[in-house]
């Protein structure tokens, strides 16, 4: 303890002897940096959409809102457009890369973007009608699903594409809202709660395409 004590002096003496308007500049980035880790942590942050996996929902360039306070005080429910980082994106947890995750800076994490559509605890089917329909079935109940681009334009299920799943607790079935074109949990299995980064609420850009995305009906 005495020896921490004596390093902090020291650090303490080197700062004040440095010129004030550098110390102030210092004074400033901290500044600027710690509200950006609070923001980004506590409230919320910018994305841009870089794929067609959530079509018609999100196009291409369309910049989102993504929140996070309310992780503080509720779970996904179904229906929320979240972005998470996918089960098989290994995060490593070194000083750098951490500083990285909660700035924004140099960030080169894959994050995903999906919709919630499988809860804990539910049992989940996906299966195509006669005329080649496909459908999502919550423990034997149809899902009305007006956001999908199409119900015929899926993949057919097969051993690398998954259609049946029983959902353990703490953990979400993800899909695109481009079914046809959209590596989701049907190729990379259910994703667990702690790899939620947050919540779509609203397209900001393009102004054409200013829209909510929370509370949409489903």
């Amino acid at each position: 303890m005495h020896k921490l004590k004596e390093i902090f002096n020291l650090i303490k003496t080197k700062y004040e002897a440095i010129n004030p308007i550098t110390r102030e500049i210092i004074e400033t980035v901290v500044f600027v940096l710690v509200m950006v880790i609070i923001i980004r942590y506590f409230v919320g942050e910018i994305r841009w959409i870089p794929s067609a996996s959530m079509h018609p929902t999100l196009l291409e360039g369309d910049r989102i809102v993504v929140e996070r306070f309310s992780r503080f005080y509720r779970t996904p429910q179904r229906g929320d457009i979240m972005v998470f980082y996918p089960p098989f994106e290994r995060l490593k947890n070194t000083p750098i890369k951490v500083f990285s995750r909660l700035t924004g800076f140099f960030c080169k994490d894959i994050a995903y973007i999906k919709r919630v559509i499988g809860l804990p605890g539910e049992k989940v089917e996906i299966k195509a009608d006669k005329d080649g329909k496909y459908a999502v079935y919550i423990n034997g109940e149809f899902l009305n699903e007006p956001y999908v681009n199409s119900p015929y334009d899926y993949p057919q299920c097969s051993e690398a594409i998954e259609c049946k799943f029983e959902i353990p607790e703490g953990y979400y079935l993800m899909l695109g809202d481009n079914r046809g074109n959209s590596q989701d949990g049907r190729y990379w299995g259910l994703l667990s709660k702690d790899r939620f980064i947050g919540r779509a609420v609203t397209v900001f850009w393009p102004i054409k395409r200013i829209k909510r995305l929370w509370n949409t009906p489903y």
